[in-house]
């Protein structure tokens, strides 16, 4: 049978393969376009699993509330481009809904939901595993959050990149204000009694290198570190942080003002904490061109 363009096109549409691989898988399939996408799907399934070893440092943040109940989510790809995908973003939307309306314990947990997308399923991970051989690129669920406390919920993205889930009672403007403010200047903690005894003491370490160097006579040197610490928590902590809209006020001051009240945020940043992976892109051509040579 003649494996027209048409046909190739149709099958490409489907699969989104190469148009090389969809002629190969037509012609094997002797124009039997459903076998053809059966031969298809194998073979992107084994570009999948090549794919899963490399390191996913980009990607995008979603979320998804429904009153009182709502997720925030942190979803990987390898590259920038993959993040303006429609099929990754479908993929990390949903995943924030399957979040806030099932609860699950953990990422695998989240992957064994129910879940179908681009003819992959029938549960979440399927459709990960699918879109990594269909975009071929490696794809990962990080982290999430779930709020269900009945407490109100306001959510900001910045972008893709930056995502802000808030536990409020009061005002929903405020509470959007609060939620861009973290977005922009990223406190870790609700107040200063709230901030990981860890990021503390690494400060202190620093103020103490500080006023070392300094060669302050010791009583002088503890109030430098003393003064650099409490310096820093105000800077961390979102209540002491002047706010974005206001510098007159503090988010604390701004709040009570607005007669609201905020019980905690979840902030994520794309990336936040993975090793990126720097390729030598020379070395990496100059062994291509060898192994070309080679072969």
């Amino acid at each position: 049978m003649a494996i027209t363009a048409s046909m190739v096109a149709e099958l490409r549409a489907k699969t989104d393969a190469p148009m090389m691989e969809c002629k190969r898988a037509l012609t094997e399939a002797e124009g039997d376009m459903v076998k053809a996408e059966e031969l298809l799907r194998v073979k992107l399934g084994t570009k999948a699993g090549k794919a899963a070893g490399r390191v996913t440092a980009e990607g995008v943040v979603a979320s998804a509330i429904a009153g009182n109940t709502g997720a925030l989510i942190e979803v990987n790809c390898e590259t920038d481009f993959v993040t303006k995908n429609d099929s990754f973003l479908a993929l990390a939307n949903a995943a924030a809904s399957l979040v806030a309306e099932h609860n699950p314990a953990d990422v695998a947990a989240l992957g064994a939901l129910p879940y179908s997308q681009d003819g992959f399923g029938p549960s979440l991970e399927d459709v990960r595993t699918g879109l990594i051989g269909k975009i071929g690129e490696n794809m990962s669920f990080r982290r999430f959050k779930r709020y269900s406390n009945g407490g109100q919920l306001a959510s900001y993205l910045h972008g893709t990149r930056i995502g802000v889930v808030v536990e409020f009672e009061g005002d929903e403007v405020a509470a959007k204000d609060t939620a861009m403010h973290i977005a922009a200047m990223k406190p870790v903690a609700l107040t200063s009694a709230d901030v990981p005894a860890e990021l503390i003491e690494k400060e202190r370490s620093v103020a103490t290198a500080k006023a070392a160097e300094s060669g302050k006579p010791a009583d002088i040197a503890a109030k430098m570190i003393e003064g650099s610490v409490q310096k820093y928590l105000k800077e961390v902590s979102l209540f002491n942080q002047t706010f974005v809209k206001n510098d007159k006020l503090t988010v604390e001051q701004m709040l009570k003002a607005a007669g609201t009240t905020v019980k905690g945020f979840t902030l994520y940043v794309v990336g936040e904490g993975i090793e990126k992976k720097v390729d030598d892109f020379a070395a990496e051509v100059a062994a291509q061109v060898a192994a070309a040579k080679g072969a």
